[in-house]
């Protein structure tokens, strides 16, 4: 049975208080939850537990991204982006194979939202080192609205019989994605990396939250800022200072093995780096620095900078800075904050026209 988009809607904002509860709570709150006690127990144990199966994903990070995605799943928020669109039933729903990365937990939940929401059927295959919560979660959501369950199919199996497609991978795999396919209306994103802009004049505030923009998820997502334009005699201890909160990252293993293995190369190859025992600043032209690491490089002219980053703009996922986006926000998308810049959504509402 097809539901309204505002039952839809109001569905979805239920859900979104399920990740809130999941985020913030510890012990079940009750039934207003939208959990049972066995269920909140059963995902609280997933979310704990899963660090055992993925160690970059810990229960911070975890909470974190349920916590980002509970913020968008409102109902106004879930309104104001669909108002600018053309939502129509689907008589002929089309297969859309999604391909999700691994890097930050969740990451492929947003191309799930959209293939659900313009109608069509969602075949999705996750990373192994990210498919155990969002089947879970879904679960949940399939209790709210039963009609969306025929729409969420997981699989583990070849992509055969697509109608579309929305791979996400490194540069390496969009080119077997190409191959594959090509023939399909399709979206394949490569990877990509975010930067910051400083102009000297930010506050110690400003430098705070630019820190949470460079560790967030240990630095693993495409939003994370891995490379920052500096002023010429731009005071690097404020930069450090700012980031000393983040120290404690360093006893994360995985992260520490990264540091080590990195600063260890770099020495041995002679390279000039500057190092405060959690992150090394390597001046750089590229614009992907390792994990455990960031680029930087001085500026005169922000202009050029500007055109540079232009010139780059298939690299870069988004630009950080007092103009741009905020500093602290560079992981907090909003829902129409697709991609690669490409309306995921538009593409799939285009599909029942082609």
């Amino acid at each position: 049975m097809h539901q309204t988009l505002e039952y839809r809607i109001g569905a979805l904002a239920q859900w979104g208080k399920v990740m809130e509860t999941l985020a913030t709570s510890d012990t079940w709150p009750g039934y207003e939850s939208g959990l049972s006690q066995d269920e909140f127990d059963s995902l609280r144990q997933l979310i704990a537990s899963h660090m055992h199966h993925n160690g970059w994903f810990t229960e911070n990070n975890i909470r974190k991204s349920l916590f980002a995605w509970s913020e968008q799943l409102m109902a106004s928020s879930l309104s104001k982006w669909l108002s600018g669109y053309e939502m129509k039933q689907v008589s002929t729903p089309k297969k859309v194979g999604i391909i999700c990365a691994g890097n930050i937990p969740m990451v492929g939940l947003h191309d799930i939202l959209c293939v659900v929401l313009s109608g069509h059927q969602a075949v999705v295959k996750l990373s192994s080192d990210d498919n155990r919560l969002l089947p879970a979660l879904m679960q949940i959501l399939f209790r709210l609205d039963e009609s969306l369950e025929p729409q969420v199919v997981f699989t583990d199996g070849l992509m055969k019989g697509m109608d579309a497609m929305i791979a996400t991978g490194s540069n390496n795999t969009s080119r077997y994605f190409e191959q594959y396919f090509g023939h399909l209306p399709h979206i394949i994103r490569k990877s990509r990396t975010s930067v910051a802009i400083l102009s000297g004049t930010e506050s110690e505030a400003e430098l705070h939250s630019l820190a949470d923009d460079i560790f967030s998820y240990f630095g693993l997502g495409c939003r994370n800022v891995s490379k920052l334009y500096l002023p010429n005699g731009f005071d690097l201890n404020r930069f450090f200072n700012a980031v000393f909160p983040w120290s404690e990252i360093i006893y994360h293993h995985k992260y520490a093995n990264n540091y080590d293995y990195n600063k260890a190369v770099w020495l041995l190859n002679n390279e000039q780096l500057l190092d405060n025992g959690f992150l090394l600043l390597k001046q750089e032209t590229a614009l992907a620095a390792p994990t455990g690491s960031i680029y930087y490089e001085y500026y005169e002219d922000e202009g050029t900078v500007r055109s540079q980053i232009a010139e780059r703009a298939e690299e870069i996922q988004c630009v950080v800075s007092q103009t741009d986006i905020p500093f602290g926000k560079a992981q907090c998308p909003m829902l129409d904050d697709y991609a690669d810049g490409v309306d995921t959504l538009q593409f799939l509402l285009g599909l029942t026209r082609s």
